[in-house]
């Protein structure tokens, strides 16, 4: 039995000294969760169990939060401290629990933050801050939080847009989800909204907040939508519209400036059956459509007139176009659910495919000949330059032909003349060719006989002299 009480004193010895704190007697203790929900603490009990990794001190009394208010929790990842009465924190309320990654400070009774009041938690992923009474946000308030990836806002009183979240020198690159629903927004700031990555903004949650709806902000959700934004998807039926600007119990968003398509030109051609789609942003179940013809003629799905007639879905068929359906058709999408419409306009052009055809062919045949018109004269020029006759001076340039050996060139000037070079060119120059008889004739001994020609002018010399054949003189 001493054995036995001995073993047992060591064995809480060695307890005591490997983990430093012990679970107060106003909390629930398991392993390295500790729980001290709604035991009406007013401070949190300073002898923690010093591993602790998740601490709950939900529905307490806790107040106001300052450096000291926490024991250093260095393992600390998840800090619970909901419906308390927290009415404000101060600069380093933090600074002893470092590596938090969730905090949830929902359900309190916290009116602004400042800046900074959580730069110490750099590891910081969720932090949730709804259902207080935040009607301001410091810019900074958020600043040093580099890892935060969930932010819930949602029932406080705001009244502007945190922008300050993803643009600015403040801003959290790692923000995905944002809920800012049931605030007091009656607005976005939506000609900065481009500025936000759509990875983030798809992350916005807006519902509850009471908008005041124009044609822009309308034209935002309707994107929203069909980009399937899930703020939007899930929840569109709890975003709350007003509509002080209607005309007509209606709010008409037909203006080009509200980022609202106004259709496009439609090219169309004689006798072809033809669709024309009603390009609206309201285009779901609660749709009803109208078509304006031209000459006002309205048009509903589910009846025809002449050649034109509206299926359920909006879209206009033209069974075959003619040129009098030229023209300018609106279409106009009113919501049964809401008191919104929206009026789209569209060009149809109809054009006679065989017309065009001849006018193309017509064009065709023109180039062609021009074409062709262009490339006889640059032949001519070609052989013009190339195949004209070249003059005296340029063919004397040429190599002088080795004379025949069977020809004879006779210079028939008179012994006595002056020298060649003192003599007058032209003067008194005669040229004979001479040409052996292949074949001599019986008697002629194989003498050949040389034949003369006739004796020639200066410029029937000089043709002879310089033609390609030679002359023959005939027998």
């Amino acid at each position: 039995e001493g054995r036995d009480l001995l073993c047992l004193a060591v064995m809480v010895t060695t307890v005591g000294a490997g983990a430093p704190g012990t679970c107060p007697s106003a909390c629930v203790c398991a392993t390295d969760v500790v729980s001290c929900a709604g035991e009406s603490l007013a401070e949190v009990p300073a002898d923690l169990y010093r591993h602790v990794k998740r601490l709950d001190l939900s529905h307490n009394r806790i107040g106001w939060l300052d450096p000291e208010w926490m024991p250093a929790l260095l393992e600390l990842n998840a800090l619970i401290v909901r419906q308390n009465n927290i009415t404000g924190i101060s600069a380093g309320s933090f600074s002893s629990t470092p590596n938090l990654r969730c905090l949830d400070l929902s359900s309190n009774k916290l009116r602004t933050l400042g800046s900074p009041v959580f730069q110490e938690l750099k590891l910081l992923e969720v932090l949730l801050l709804y259902n207080n009474r935040i009607a301001h946000l410091d810019p900074a308030a958020f600043g040093g939080l580099p890892r935060l990836r969930k932010l819930y806002l949602s029932g406080n009183a705001l009244t502007r847009f945190p922008l300050d979240l993803y643009v600015g020198k403040f801003k959290l690159p790692q923000l995905g989800f944002l809920d800012v629903s049931h605030n007091r927004l009656s607005a976005l700031p939506i000609h900065r909204l481009h500025l936000v990555a759509t990875k983030q903004l798809s992350g916005v949650y807006l519902h509850g907040n009471p908008f005041v709806c124009d044609c822009a902000l309308y034209s935002l959700f309707t994107s929203w939508y069909r980009r399937h934004f899930s703020a939007v998807t899930d929840f569109k039926k709890r975003i709350h519209l007003s509509f002080p600007l209607m005309q007509d119990g209606f709010l008409n968003c037909s203006d080009g400036s509200a980022g609202v398509s106004l259709g496009s030109v439609h090219e169309a051609q004689v006798g072809e059956k033809f669709i024309v789609r009603c390009d609206s942003k309201l285009s779901d179940s609660s749709t009803d459509f109208v078509w304006i013809l031209p000459g006002e003629r309205a048009l509903e799905p589910g009846r025809e007139m002449e050649n034109f007639r509206v299926f359920p879905n909006g879209s206009l068929e033209i069974e075959s176009a003619r040129f009098e359906d030229a023209g300018v058709y609106s279409c106009i999408a009113v919501d049964r659910q809401r008191p919104v419409n929206e009026t789209v306009e569209v060009r149809i052009n109809v054009n006679n495919f065989t017309q065009s055809k001849s006018h193309a062919h017509e064009a065709f045949n023109t180039a062609f000949t021009t074409l062709a018109a262009c490339v006889a004269s640059i032949v001519l020029v070609l052989l013009y330059l190339y195949l004209t006759p070249c003059p005296c001076q340029c063919k004397a340039k040429r190599q002088k032909r080795k004379p025949n050996q069977n020809s004879v060139v006779l210079n028939a000037v008179p012994p006595g003349d002056p020298p060649v070079d003192e003599r007058k060119p032209g003067t008194g120059k005669r040229v004979v060719f001479l040409e052996p008889l292949k074949d001599p004739g019986p008697g002629q001994n194989g003498k050949s006989i040389l034949k003369t020609t006739r004796v020639k002018s200066d410029s029937d010399s000089i043709n002879s002299v310089f033609s390609d054949t030679p002359f023959v003189a005939p027998s």
